[in-house]
């Protein structure tokens, strides 16, 4: 009874951290557990007022709190326990003090950059960010403001507060945690999400406990602080490991041990397990404390079970401040330290119990880890490894015993992730299983001969280099079968999201596939409505949706049209913008293929967009503005990209109208592109950056009126009087007071991408920032 009390009171607490996302979330869980008492008292009642029988009346009485063990008691006491855990939650979410250096960031709107000089103490090892930048953690201390004279401002500044800093990387080598900084940079507030599917930057910061960042520019060292920590022993490790397998093989071996948190792993090593559904390979969890506790134990086996315990808990705890405390780490210490305690007591640990144990430890230390992805995925993969893999494995048992199990694992885990994966990526990794099956051998080789190596290389660096050298051809050999299958065409599949209904519908069906016997000897139509549930949505909503995207992504217009299945994409931008803005819209949407792209080329260079995108998605039909396309070398590449797709490529002139599907696109300018778009009864304009003298000359020569037009924030104040178009969108709402009053006051409807986010027009007539739909969401939960 008490073990079920405790679970029950356990589970609540979860649920009530969980329901934050709901409007009185904890007085929900409160209610559900009053109605829980009620049931449990009334069945109470029941079973006493009517007995089966006269002569075991008594019995009855005296038993039925143990025939039913949930009483009512505990229904309440789990209720209170999910109220008191919103509330806890509610306490824990940062928020930055009076004095953290986010409350001194300045609002640029004059488009002047502010310099300051920021002191404080380095908190972590740099990082290679994606654009070759140094990337550490400060805590601030002093702020001092760098006036036009290149002066320092008379008062400094005492301030508080965690910073987000990128520096040139040659300043960053070397850095390493407790030194004194001074780094002069621009301060900024992160932005959130502004378009569906992108990153949303302000939000993992503030899970961080950060609130503003700070880009440098020049940084030197005021104080070298200690010389020794955790990091040095990572950076021993690390060293060691790299000297003798080189790069990339020398971080991947340093990454499967450490994790890639703690490992500057090559991004598109990275990348690529991902794509392939290995990223859990480079995360840091139980396959390595089992390693690591497996080695331990080994080693002293023929030592008491109270060495062995020591051992092993010096382990564990050696390995978590290598790893560092990120949720998929401190939940696999804590299950091995619950297989210790099996040891000591020579009892086998119930693993269901040491999970959720685990689980309330930690969100007990951190209740927002309730809403970290990698708290999310490490316990719904382990969940499914200890419910779902031996019943798989049974099911596998016409195959060699070795082959089923490296089938079920993986099995096991994609199920009871794949829900969480869609409503958040929208992508099914095609090869998955396949790429699961055959590395795990070679996975297994690398992290079990990683791990000794590392405790090798402590305590000599020249034979742990040696030692490592063995691992070389078995990572070159994963990095080439991971390479294989990224190369692959369909290595993707794109179904769009799924809604948080949908997603816990899903998991509604495997909860009664694991506890129902009936669903258990019909899981073949449990997994078929689960497919419908995902697959019958998306294809309705793909095949009758009409709208248009304009997303925000700087100086040039990126259009997505979608109209009943078909895809049009007008301009790509440069390769981040279409890595970073573009993809993961199309992947949200559940895009699979593109219809028809057009480049009209509002800005130079923007085929390294396009490249990035064919490499993900065919195009079938692309049309291309460059008066020197012939000579361009980014569209020989673009060309060369679509032939391997069999897509067509087209050069497109002023004056020739595309026509595809009720849309309509022309270019109708010879110098900087302006383009026409006709859509459903609605005409878009889109203005590149001319010159006042060029764009009067236009406007005197006839410029079509439209309806929408987009154009530089600069161009407003002459485009809308001459224009009138009912919606003006420009990227930037950087304009001088005056202007933009002015603007306001006109019947045309403002909308700054760079404020708003991106916009989304339907033949309905409205118009929704991305922004506002998004707080509007978030509002309403």
């Amino acid at each position: 009874m008490i073990q079920t009390s405790g679970v029950i009171i356990c589970l609540f607490y979860i649920l009530g951290l969980l329901l934050t996302a709901v409007p009185w979330g904890g007085f929900c869980v409160l209610t559900l557990g009053i109605a829980g008492a009620v049931v449990s008292r009334q069945k109470q009642i029941n079973r006493r007022k009517f007995p089966t029988n006269k002569q075991n009346s008594q019995a009855l009485t005296q038993t039925s709190l143990r025939s039913h063990p949930i009483s009512p008691k505990v229904c309440l006491t789990a209720g209170v326990v999910g109220l008191l855990a919103s509330i806890y939650f509610q306490l824990r979410i940062p928020q930055p003090a009076k004095n953290d250096i986010s409350q001194f960031v300045p609002t640029n709107n004059n488009n002047q950059e502010q310099l300051f000089i920021v002191r404080g103490e380095v908190l972590s090892t740099p990082r290679l960010t994606r654009n070759q930048r140094g990337q550490f953690w400060l805590e601030a201390t002093q702020l001092d403001e760098v006036k036009s004279d290149s002066s320092t401002s008379s008062t400094s500044k005492g301030v508080g507060g965690k910073l987000y800093v990128t520096v040139p990387v040659l300043q960053a080598t070397g850095l390493h945690p407790d030194q004194q900084v001074a780094i002069t940079g621009i301060l900024y507030k992160p932005k959130p999400a502004l378009n569906p599917g992108g990153y949303d930057f302000q939000k993992f910061l503030k899970q961080e406990g950060t609130f503003a960042g700070l880009s440098g520019r020049q940084m030197s060292i005021l104080d070298e602080g200690t010389q020794w920590g955790w990091w040095k022993i990572r950076e021993q490790i690390v060293r060691s490991q790299v000297r003798w397998l080189g790069v990339p093989e020398g971080p991947l071996v340093s990454a499967m041990v450490l994790g890639s948190k703690a490992v500057d792993l090559p991004y598109d090593i990275r990348d690529w397990f991902t794509t392939v559904g290995l990223a859990h390979a480079l995360a840091a969890s139980g396959f390595q404390t089992s390693l690591i506790l497996g080695v331990v134990l080994g080693l002293t086996s023929q030592a008491k079970r109270g060495t062995q315990i020591l051992l092993g808990s010096a382990a564990l705890l050696i390995f978590l401040s290598l790893a560092g405390s990120i949720a998929p780490v401190v939940r696999a210490v804590i299950m091995g330290f619950a297989a210790l305690v099996g040891v000591g007591l020579k009892r086998k640990v119930k693993q269901l119990g040491a999970l959720l144990i685990a689980a309330v430890l930690m969100l007990l230390f951190n209740p927002q880890w309730i809403w970290d992805l990698g708290f999310q995925l490490s316990f719904l993969a382990t969940f499914g490894l200890m419910t779902t893999a031996t019943p798989i494995n049974q099911r596998l048992q016409w195959l060699p015993p070795s082959i089923a199990f490296l089938i079920s694992v993986p099995v096991a885990a994609i199920i009871w992730t794949l829900p969480l994966s869609l409503h958040l990526f929208s992508v099914i990794p095609s090869y998955s299983l396949i790429v699961n099956v055959l590395s795990t051998p070679l996975i297994s080789i690398i992290s079990l001969g990683g791990v000794i190596t590392a405790l090798v290389s402590l305590i000599s660096s020249d034979l742990g280099s040696t030692l490592s050298f063995a691992l070389y051809y078995p990572t070159h050999w994963l990095i080439q079968l991971v390479e294989f299958f990224v190369n692959l065409p369909g290595k993707t599949v794109a179904v769009g999201s799924i809604s948080i209904g949908q997603m816990l519908a899903i998991y509604g069906l495997l909860i009664l596939v694991w506890l129902v016997n009936w669903w258990q000897k019909r899981w073949w139509f449990a997994g078929a409505i689960a497919l419908g549930l995902i697959f019958i949505p998306i294809w309705h909503s793909a095949n009758n949706l009409s709208r248009i995207t304009l997303l925000a992504s700087g100086q040039e217009p990126i259009v997505v049209i979608q109209n009943q299945g078909k895809i049009t994409l007008i301009n790509s931008g440069q390769e981040e913008p279409g890595n970073l803005t573009v993809l993961p819209f199309l992947k949200q949407q559940g895009v699979n293929k593109i219809d028809l792209a057009i480049a009209a080329n509002f800005q130079s260079n923007s085929g390294n967009g396009w490249a990035r995108i064919l490499q993900d998605l065919p195009i079938a039909t692309f049309y291309e503005y460059s008066p020197k396309s012939e000579n361009n070398v980014a569209s020989l590449a673009i060309q060369n990209e679509l032939q391997k797709n069999q897509g067509i490529y087209q050069p497109l002139s002023v004056g020739q109208q595309v026509n595809a599907d009720s849309i309509i696109v022309q270019l109708i300018n010879n110098k900087l592109p302006i383009l026409q778009l006709q859509f459903v009864n609605q005409n878009w304009l889109f203005v590149g950056d001319i010159e006042p003298t060029e764009l009067r000359q236009l406007i005197t020569g006839g410029l079509p009126r439209p309806q929408v037009l987009w154009c530089s924030s600069r161009l407003l104040k002459e485009l809308v009087p001459a224009l009138q178009p009912e919606v003006a969108i420009a990227p930037s709402a950087n304009l001088d007071p005056k202007t933009l009053s002015e603007l306001q006051q006109s019947q045309t409807k403002l909308f700054f991408t760079g404020r708003d986010g991106a916009i989304q027009w339907t033949p309905k007539g409205q118009f929704e920032p991305f922004i506002q739909v998004a707080e509007n969401k978030t509002s309403t939960l």
